[in-house]
């Protein structure tokens, strides 16, 4: 199954986080044993995933799974649990038994809660055993249920987490997604420096140090993720002018480059 085509969250369960964590995760989700159940033969023994630039955490609480990163394919031992960018393509291969605990950070959020920064991490599989404490994982493994794994996670984070996150570089690239979102993604980066009231090369130096990748690279595959699930979800009132294409020649062209699937093709 793909993402934004298909419906990829058919077989997990979900939740935010709390408010203190909210400008930082995006959601807490976990494989469900009754929604494989009943879904687990509608494609989802692959999931293909595109690039969103927002670190991710995958708890492993079952057995061996494959996950395709960088144009690589690695296998993930039981034992074992990851942290992946998603600055690209990411497949990963399931079963309707493997069950995987997953924290989704929002560009930059990971640094912002655990001073770890994003910008090396392209294409790569981290160990997280190095980077949580072992007790932690243990402790998540162990936990009877989803919630009392997320109850688990936000008060480890909520801990280590600087009591007033400052970090100027952070502060400015949320400022931009906010103005460029905002917008209706109208704006190209340097109007939003200027909104911001910066250089166009000072925003390019915090998107780089902060997401790992340049502003407008960023906005264009959010703009094109955005665009795709809204013409997924309701294409007979969709227009591509209202996300900021010139036409709908120009959202064609950018969904390939994203997506490497063409509109014409059909979803």
């Amino acid at each position: 199954m793909v993402e934004i085509f298909g419906n990829i969250r058919e077989i997990y369960d979900f939740t935010v986080p709390c408010g203190e964590l909210l400008p930082f995760i995006e959601f807490f989700s976990e494989s469900s044993a009754e929604k494989c159940e009943r879904y687990f033969d509608a494609g989802h023994d692959s999931v293909t995933m595109f690039e969103s630039w927002t670190p991710t955490f995958y708890i492993n609480l079952t057995g061996n799974y494959t996950i395709d990163v960088g144009g690589k394919r690695f296998t993930v031992e039981q034992d074992r649990d990851i942290l992946i960018l998603r600055n690209g393509t990411v497949t990963r291969y399931n079963r309707p038994e493997d069950r995987i605990f997953t924290v989704k950070f929002y560009p930059g959020g990971l640094e912002a809660v655990l001073g770890l920064n994003q910008a090396g991490m392209s294409n790569r599989v981290i160990t997280l055993n190095g980077l949580l404490p072992a007790r932690l994982l243990s402790l998540l493994k162990d936990a009877s249920c989803f919630i009392e794994r997320v109850r688990l996670m936000e008060n480890y984070l909520l801990t280590v987490m600087p009591g007033k996150v400052s970090d100027h570089y952070s502060q400015m690239v949320g400022a931009a997604i906010g103005e460029y979102t905002n917008s209706g993604m109208q704006l190209n980066t340097s109007e939003i420096a200027e909104r911001l009231f910066i250089s166009s090369k000072s925003i390019n130096r915090y998107f780089n140090r902060v997401v790992g990748i340049a502003p407008k690279s960023y906005f264009s595959a959010l703009r094109a993720r955005t665009a795709l699930t809204a013409m997924v979800a309701g294409s007979n009132s969709f227009s591509p002018v209202d996300y900021g294409y010139y036409d709908p020649a120009h959202f064609y062209k950018d969904i390939f480059k994203f997506t490497g699937r063409k509109i014409s093709d059909g979803f």
